[in-house]
């Protein structure tokens, strides 16, 4: 069980804090401003386990049995666990105790609230007591976890009693002592004529009829025999069946003609008591069955949220009455039932300006997960935090998931659709073309002769006669040339593999604020193919949205291209 500490500016929603005055344990003492204006002190108590619950049950009995005159007001519920009290006006005990002259009502007060204090093991200096004239009175009462044994209660007394008994002590004399022959006289006075009419009654007595009062509540059978003339007298018993404090019998019985004054004896029903079982942590199975063994049953069950006090569902977080305390056979036991703990809440600190690790950090620290991180072009430092979701110290359930918003350059986004890029053309290699061989070329004259004579022949005959000595021609030809094949390979062009080089790219688009109602998913198409980077998200969820994706690995040329429904939609060079 578990009961959050007070607000730190109101308490229950009825009582605004001024002040906190002290802490003890479990127990902080405040000074409020209740709804009609006046100041009172609020003893508020934690309690964190079916234990405290006892003692705080405990406390309550104590305070009833006592009554102090400076409380107000008792709260236990789950969840609210306090009491209230007011100023009084009077000498606290430590002034009182130190006065030379003391009056001895006071002090005979003080010692009867010493008993009392004692009868439930608390001690003198466990409440804070005030002497207003003759009466003694309890301002407060400090809770205690056990009653103390009456050895400690002694000891802790016994400067305070020892003191009282200190200095003079004044007794109040009683004016007109003299006089008190004169109540004798009248009583004297009194009897004698009683007496006379006693005697006349009972020589001479009227009669009327008994009338039957079974079944009926006691004292309105008594009050009813009582207007007969008749005399009343109650005697306990015990009957199954009938209402506790009911008539189960009359002596005389009904109908009887008995003379006035005479005694009609009642049997009421009052069968003995029984201590309350203990139901707290129970289910209801368990419960009845604990109720049944000491003759009670169960009453109204009410549901109640578990999360305060820490109580699985099904199981009994309080009972009334209290455990411990007497009750009569057959009477009824009232219990809240837990209806389960809901998830712990948890908040989170401002993240505005931090890094989106730093951000992670805090929210696992809070048991919160990071979901998603949107990008928002901003002058702000590129990877700062500029927005969170859920906002900062806004209470939400462990576990929830959240939202960063972190700055990125700014980008403008194509203003209206592309078409996508054409590919480029399949590379074809020409056929190389082989070179013919050259051809020799003939000789274009026949080298001049010279005949003996001394005269060139050029027709190119032979000499005569056999006269001349053929003479060597001055020039000789050359011999033809060939031409030699010129057998290199053609050039041939190598595709560019440069085109083909992967790379990385990253998608940034921001979606116009009116996008068509879709369905909306990006791929990347290059040299390789198509693949899907980010899949398909409601336009709704999209409008308005900076969207940005992980590092893409591609080859070749690469388009980003936004499909709606499967068709598409808009293209984006990375």
């Amino acid at each position: 069980m578990t009961a959050n500490a007070p607000s730190p500016t109101r308490i229950d929603g009825k009582y605004d804090v001024l002040r906190e005055l002290s802490r003890e344990g479990d127990v902080t003492l405040s000074e409020v401003r209740a709804a009609e204006g006046v100041t009172r002190t609020v003893a508020w108590f934690t309690i964190t386990s079916p234990a405290g619950r006892h003692v705080f049950h405990t406390y309550r009995a104590v305070l009833r049995a006592l009554n102090p005159a400076g409380l107000t007001d008792v709260v236990a519920r789950p969840g609210a666990y306090y009491t209230v009290w007011q100023a009084l006006a009077g000498t606290p005990l430590g002034a009182f105790v130190g006065q030379s002259v003391k009056p001895a009502e006071a002090v005979d007060a003080l010692r009867t609230l010493a008993a009392r204090l004692a009868e439930h093991g608390y001690a003198l200096p466990d409440a804070d007591i005030v002497v207003d004239g003759h009466d003694a009175r309890i301002a407060y009462l400090r809770a205690l976890d056990t009653p103390r044994p009456p050895e400690e209660v002694a000891a802790l007394n016994a400067p305070v009693l020892t003191a009282l008994d200190g200095g003079r002590v004044r007794r109040r004399r009683t004016p007109g002592a003299w006089l008190a022959f004169v109540p004798g006289v009248l009583f004297l006075a009194g009897a004698g004529y009683l007496g006379a009419q006693a005697a006349q009654t009972y020589l001479n007595p009227p009669v009327r009829e008994v009338v039957d009062v079974t079944g009926q509540e006691a004292q309105a059978a008594a009050r009813k025999l009582s207007a007969l003339g008749f005399r009343v007298e109650y005697t306990q018993g015990q009957a199954g069946g009938r209402a506790i404090g009911s008539v189960i019998r009359q002596e005389p019985a009904s109908g009887t003609n008995l003379p006035l004054g005479r005694l009609v004896t009642l049997t009421v029903n009052n069968p003995p008591a029984t201590d309350v079982p203990r139901l707290e942590e129970m289910n209801l199975s368990q419960a009845k069955d604990a109720l049944k063994d000491r003759a009670m049953v169960l009453g109204k069950v009410v549901k109640v949220d578990g999360t305060l006090t820490n109580t699985p569902e099904g199981r009994i977080v309080a009972q009334l009455p209290e455990p411990g305390s007497a009750a009569q056979r057959g009477q009824q036991v009232q219990v809240m039932v837990s209806t389960g703990v809901a998830g712990k809440e948890t908040w989170l600190p401002l993240l505005t300006g931090l890094t989106v690790e730093q951000a992670k950090q805090h929210a696992r620290a809070a048991g919160l997960v990071v979901t998603q991180v949107k990008e928002q072009p901003s002058e702000k430092v590129q990877g700062t935090v500029l927005a969170q979701t859920p906002a900062a110290f806004v209470r939400v359930a462990a576990g929830s998931p959240v939202v960063l918003t972190v700055a990125v350059a700014r980008y403008s986004a194509p203003s209206s659709p592309t078409d996508s890029l054409p590919l480029p053309p399949v590379y074809v290699p020409p056929t190389p073309v082989q070179p013919e061989p050259a051809q020799p070329e003939a000789p274009e004259t026949t080298p001049d002769t010279t005949t003996p004579d001394g005269t060139a022949s050029t027709d190119g005959t032979s000499p005569t006669d056999g006269t001349a000595t053929p003479v060597t021609p001055e020039t000789i030809p050359a011999t033809p040339g060939t031409s030699t094949p010129d057998t290199t390979s053609p050039e041939t062009t190598t595709p560019d593999t440069a085109a083909t080089a992967a790379r990385n790219v990253t998608f940034r688009y921001t979606f116009p604020a009116n996008l068509p109602d879709g369905s909306y998913s990006v791929i990347v198409r290059d040299a390789d193919g198509e693949r899907e980077i980010m899949p398909a998200a409601d336009a709704g969820a999209l409008r308005g949205l900076a969207a940005t994706s992980a590092s893409t690995a591609v080859s070749g040329d690469a388009v980003f291209v936004i499909r709606k429904d499967g068709v598409d939609y808009a293209t984006v060079t990375p």
